[in-house]
This record gives structure tokens, sequence and C-alpha cells, in this order.
């Protein structure tokens, strides 16, 4: 699935993005918040989500780079996430976070950035929906991919396969046409891509 992230549109013009993102093969709406604490960067909150909710019938993954991201779920998910997707780094307790946003009737993510090793997940890996691999240092779109991150796709796809889990393997940061096949050679499912997606340079009918 490919799954734009609004990060890199045009934020003036978010709605036409939404229309991009449904007639280029867009399957999922990434929408990237960002807090100015997790990240250096502060993007866009909840009364985005709100606005944009009735000019599509995509999912929505709202990818929370915030501290306290516990704080946050309630109201996104009253914003219309569809899928909520919390980091690693930023939580305690990931398990009741995820129980947390399963009540609310959304589907639970959680991501890693890429100095933290998927044997970090290891208790959480039969309760999540989605696991999002950073293959960048998040905060920033139009970065470059980290190769060695890449390992961490093929990785989840294996223990999934062994232990019967169901969760989908998501990748964002630095995918592009030099990239997309290493990512998807890899395993992953859900393909996250900004710059390369609105700039027209992905060209996702190739794959």
């Amino acid at each position: 699935m490919l799954a734009p992230s609004l990060l890199s549109a045009d934020l003036a013009d978010l709605k036409g993005a939404l229309k991009t993102i449904e007639t280029n093969g867009g399957k999922v709406v990434h929408i990237d918040v960002m807090d100015g604490c997790f990240v250096p960067q502060i993007s866009y909150g909840q009364p985005v989500v709100q606005s944009l909710r009735p000019y599509s019938d995509l999912p929505f993954d709202v990818h929370l780079m915030v501290e306290h991201p516990e704080q946050q779920v309630e109201s996104f998910a009253a914003a219309g996430a569809d899928w909520i997707t919390f980091h690693h780094e930023a939580c305690v307790h990931s398990h009741r976070l995820v129980q947390r946003i399963h009540d609310l009737g959304k589907k639970a993510g959680i991501s890693i950035v890429p100095s933290t090793p998927v044997s970090a997940l290891e208790e959480i890996l039969g309760y999540v929906d989605l696991v999002l691999v950073m293959t960048v240092n998040p905060g920033f779109g139009g970065q470059k991919l980290i190769p060695s991150c890449v390992k961490k796709i093929s990785e989840l796809v294996r223990i999934r396969e062994e232990e019967g889990f169901d969760f989908l393997v998501s990748v964002d940061g630095g995918v592009n046409a030099e990239t997309l096949s290493s990512v998807i050679d890899a395993g992953a499912d859900v393909i996250v891509s900004g710059s390369a997606f609105f700039t027209g340079k992905l060209k996702w009918g190739n794959f």
C-alpha cells in the first residue's frame, strides 16, 4: 500500500493534496504530527485532521511524533484518525496505549527511530496492527534513507511469520525511485513517501 505523507504536500492546498493522493495510487493518507519536542519541527494537529476528514474516504494514519502520545489519542480519534501510530521511544506504557487505541475503535501502530532495534518491540508485536520503521531520523522531509534500517523490515517480516502475528510493516523516510525496490524486497507492506511522491519522482505505477 502506498501511503503518501501530507507533510510534503502544499500546505496551502491540503484538500487538493488528498485528491492527488487518491488519483495517483494512494491507499492510505499518512499524517505526520510533530510537536517541536520529540522532533524539532511543529506541523499540524487535530483541527487539520478534522477539517480534511470529509474530503476523503481513505484511511488516515496519524503518526504521532510527539512526547506523551497518551494525551493525544482520544482527540485524534475524534478528529477522524483511523490508524494512530505512536513512538516506542515516547511512551513508557505502550501496551496500555495500544489497548486504549483499540478501545476507541482504531488501529494501533508503533514506530521506532533508526537507533532503536526491533528487539525493543518484542513484547508488543502481538498486540499492534502496524509497525512503522523510520529509515531517517524523524522531523524533516526530504532526507536520504539510512540503508542499515532496511534490515529491520525483513526482521519484522520474519518474526511475524514465525510467531503468527498479523501486523503490517510500514516504512517511512527517504523512499524514492532509487530506494523503493529495496524496501519492497525486504517485505514492507506500507510505503510512506512524501517528497518523492508529491514531486512526481516516485512513479508508483511502475512497481
